[in-house]
């Protein structure tokens, strides 16, 4: 089994990216999802995260409101390093066992993971692949405007992550997303082909 670690910075097109590979017949871990999951079923991380942020972080039904919890989170290095303090931990033990049962199940030849963190996480030596995806700073503030983001929230967050060449410099493979969502599906499908070219050799 050959497992691919696909990142990027936010509004890089990594997701879609993820979303071709699974077409084509990989199995996805999404980080996201993951982290979501974390917070809706794990009781004792939601209240920590309350007591460290306080109540304007739920919505009117007690749930978290990811875009509150965004803005406190990015708004300062601490708050930022509080919530990754909480969340992150739980989120990898569930990530790294999710990869560890597509092993044992031999039901895949490849399993995407899907998750921006992977070179904070440290998690590149326990990949086989890793894939970056990048776009150019204003094409990535364009798509995020048009998703619902102010330009501070969108420049707090690129400001918080690692730079696009530190991310490109440590992939197998790079993809450029500043083009047409066809662009982007070739250019995919050609790395992805790749991959899979590799299934013997790992």
């Amino acid at each position: 089994m050959i497992t691919v670690g696909v990142y990027g910075r936010i509004g890089s097109g990594k997701t879609e990216v993820t979303r071709i590979f699974a077409e084509n017949g990989a199995a996805v871990i999404s980080a996201d999802q993951i982290g979501k999951d974390v917070v809706e079923n794990d009781p004792y991380v939601l209240e920590t995260l309350v007591k460290a942020f306080g109540i304007g972080i739920l919505d009117s039904d007690g749930k978290l409101n990811r875009r509150a919890t965004g803005r406190i989170a990015f708004s300062s290095p601490e708050n930022r390093a509080r919530l990754d303090s909480i969340v992150h931990p739980p989120l990898l033990r569930e990530l790294r066992a999710q990869i560890d049962g597509y092993r044992k199940s031999g039901d895949f030849s490849i399993v995407v993971v899907d998750a921006a963190l992977i070179l904070n996480w440290g998690l590149e030596s326990e990949l086989d692949v890793l894939v970056c995806v990048t776009a150019q700073r204003q094409t990535v503030i364009d798509r995020l405007v048009k998703g619902g983001l102010s330009n501070d929230e969108i420049n707090e967050r690129l400001d918080a992550q690692i730079a696009t060449d530190i991310q490109a410099a440590s992939a197998d493979f790079v993809i450029e997303n500043d083009g047409s969502l066809d662009e982007l599906r070739r250019n995919a499908k050609r790395v992805f082909e790749q991959i899979r070219t590799r299934e013997n050799t790992v």
